[in-house]
């Protein structure tokens, strides 16, 4: 037998459908993204920090829904759960069209949070079942490059549309191509759900309590990440860089989709906490970099544009890195009956972070502003690699099921 017909197959029609309605669904996510910010300011003349309190809503219902979802995609079959959230996150973008008021906006944003909170749990539980367990860091990688080759476009797209176009226009947009996403992932045929043995209901069944420590550091790494993804085009004005601000998230996410690519075949090798470890750590110098952008010297301002995107490449190739890794490590903590919890549970400490993120972005921009505040980032991702080294890493070794 030769080593190529060993070799499980990854890319069957069902992983290449899910990853294509993975990607239709984060590209309508982020092509609003950037632009909210400017929405709030615009249309309902909203401050700095009511504009960061106002986007990190999304989080709190997030946060509320992930574990239950979790629960749930361990008990009935993934997709059903899958199509119902996918569905009801396209009728939030009509939400967002038509509100009349802030509070309007943040009871949009609630909802958002919740049903996008389910998709994306269920989304990445699904995809665990379609793969083959031998290629799950690279099925991983995969994956989730869509959603960062979304990152890619969505913002771009989403700036030209608005110096072009209304806001109506953007909502219209991320509501087409929502739907079109949601036709996909109803094409995917999901594999039945094995039979598995009944669990008392503990809190384990909610929450991965083995994958707590790593959902600390990985919590800590979701702050800068919020603060830059939400704020950065702000940071730019007050730059006054030249041209598109949303070309950020294209070298961003030209970084995350190099890294994924590398990365997910490092992970499947064994080197999991190695690619975590190395990616916070050029997470730390990026956020740095970026922070002090204010401070180049006067005849180099000319290379401001240059080293502005420059380090979106950089922190895209931080989080590129550390993204399949972590993912892999909740789900090689957690038994085979609880691979909704683990992908719950990871999710829930990255929009745990990204909550902390939203709110501190909003308030520290505003009274110490964007560069001091991207300087604690860099402190932030500091602070979650000691962690990592120190607790998370030898943790893991001693408590994995698999990998």
């Amino acid at each position: 037998m030769t080593a190529a017909s060993t070799y499980p197959r990854l890319f069957t029609l069902n992983y290449v459908l899910i990853c294509c309605a993975n990607f239709l669904l984060h590209f309508s996510f982020y092509l609003i993204l950037p632009i909210l910010p400017f929405y709030l300011l615009e249309t309902f003349d909203a401050s700095k920090a009511l504009i960061g309190g106002v986007l990190a809503c999304y989080t709190v219902t997030a946060l509320l829904v992930r574990p239950f979802s979790g629960f749930f995609l361990d008990l009935v079959a993934r997709k059903p759960l899958y199509l119902f959230s996918y569905f009801f996150v396209i009728g939030v973008y009509f939400g967002y069209m038509f509100a009349a008021s802030i509070a309007m906006v943040v009871v949009v944003r609630l909802a958002h949070g919740l049903f996008f909170g389910m998709v994306t749990t269920a989304g990445s539980t699904l995809v665990i079942d379609i793969m083959p367990s031998e290629r799950r860091g690279e099925g991983l990688g995969y994956f989730g490059t869509m959603s960062n080759l979304a990152m890619a476009i969505g913002p771009m797209v989403g700036m030209f549309v608005h110096n072009t176009y209304a806001y109506s226009a953007i909502f219209s947009i991320s509501i087409i191509t929502c739907a079109i996403g949601w036709v996909v992932a109803w094409r995917v045929k999901a594999p039945p759900k094995p039979q598995s043995v009944k669990m008392p209901l503990l809190l384990d069944r909610f929450i991965l309590l083995k994958g707590l420590r790593g959902g600390a550091s990985l919590l800590l790494m979701g702050i800068p990440y919020a603060i830059t993804t939400s704020f950065v085009a702000m940071y730019a004005q007050q730059l006054s860089i030249k041209g598109s601000a949303g070309l950020f998230f294209v070298f961003f996410s030209v970084g995350l989709i190099i890294a994924r690519l590398f990365s997910g075949k490092r992970i499947d090798r064994g080197q999991l906490t190695q690619m975590i470890a190395l990616g916070t750590a050029f997470a730390i110098a990026s956020f740095a970099a970026l922070g002090c952008l204010v401070w180049l010297p006067g005849h180099f301002v000319q290379l401001l544009g240059a080293a502005y995107y420059l380090t979106a490449a950089l922190i895209g190739i931080s989080y590129g890195a550390i993204f399949p890794a972590y993912n892999t490590l909740f789900v090689n903590l957690g038994a085979h009956n609880q691979r909704g919890t683990a992908s719950s549970t990871y999710m829930t400490s990255w929009d745990i972070g990204i909550g902390i993120g939203l709110l501190m972005g909003g308030y520290l921009s505003h009274h110490i502003g964007f560069s001091a505040t991207y300087l604690l980032g860099a402190a932030s991702c500091l602070l979650s690699w000691w962690l990592f080294v120190r607790y998370v890493a030898p943790h893991y070794h001693q408590n994995k099921l698999r990998g």
